[in-house]
């Protein structure tokens, strides 16, 4: 059974974000799992939390339809981050002046399906 997470205003840049993501893409969701629990980036944690919850609803999507639910069976299907707002702060630089920094945020969006299904 399908389950999909959607992790929303995850305060680290999309780009660094998809390194981590184009690592579990197309994989087995245990594999998946060890690829993030021994990655040493900071986006492998938030990555982890989102996988977590999209396994989880499909287990529970898969106990409210009555079907057979199998982890071994799953594979993440779609795996894409998405650039959130930025959070605006302004740096003080010199002769009086502010420098605007953008603080970047993401969007991380997990799906996943058995290995038949699309």
């Amino acid at each position: 059974m399908q389950g999909h997470a959607i992790q929303r205003l995850v305060r680290q840049s999309p780009r660094k974000m998809r390194l981590v993501m184009d690592l579990i893409r197309g994989k087995n969701v245990n594999e998946a799992y060890a690829i993030l629990q021994f990655n040493k980036k900071l986006a492998a944690r938030q990555i982890a939390k989102t996988l977590k919850s999209a396994v989880a609803n499909a287990e529970q999507r898969a106990e409210r339809e009555a079907e057979s639910f199998d982890l071994d069976t799953l594979v993440v299907v779609n795996a894409q981050v998405d650039m959130g707002p930025p959070l605006k702060r302004f740096r003080p630089a010199a002769q009086g002046r502010g420098v605007p920094i953008r603080k970047r945020t993401s969007h991380v969006r997990i799906a996943v399906a058995p290995k038949g299904a699309k």
